[in-house]
């Protein structure tokens, strides 16, 4: 077995709510598996102690993020553990110029052959043009805030 920086050594009030919470699986799924990596990891005598590869080809969640429970129980505590943080949103910015050419290809003449633009056809043009790498979901998100 491998060293660790950071053990889960749990007490057995804690494994035995972690049980009742694996068993009941009334809760939100990333919470159910940080409950299922806290109880697979734990180094307590009563523990499975399964290392990290183990837990990650059985639950099927990534190595770093079984490092990041394990780092925050031994920091944290348990009940932070167990709470997964929210995912960070929306913190893909465009530039504006790029903003300004997506709105003036829509307002532009349609390529031959087309009646109008589609969302993937003003992507592939801004592609073509050379600007960044954009899906037609950007694409849909700049033009429906555009009065």
């Amino acid at each position: 077995m491998s060293k660790r920086k950071y053990c889960v050594t749990l007490t057995e009030q804690e494994r035995e709510q972690l049980r009742a919470m694996v068993s009941n699986g009334k809760a939100a799924a990333r919470k159910l598996n940080h409950a299922r990596i806290l109880l697979f990891a734990d180094q307590s005598p009563e523990g499975m102690e399964w290392t990290d590869q183990k837990i990650h080809e059985s639950l099927g969640v990534g190595i770093r993020t079984i490092e990041r429970v394990r780092q925050r129980f031994v920091e944290e505590g348990f009940d932070d553990a167990l709470n997964p943080r929210p995912r960070p949103r929306g913190s893909y910015k465009l530039k504006e110029d790029a903003e300004a050419q997506i709105v003036e290809i829509a307002k532009s003449d349609p390529p031959q052959g087309r009646k109008r633009w589609t969302l993937r056809l003003i992507a592939e043009r801004l592609v073509t043009l050379d600007c960044d790498d954009f899906c037609h979901e950007t694409v849909r998100r700049v033009l429906k805030k555009t009065p």
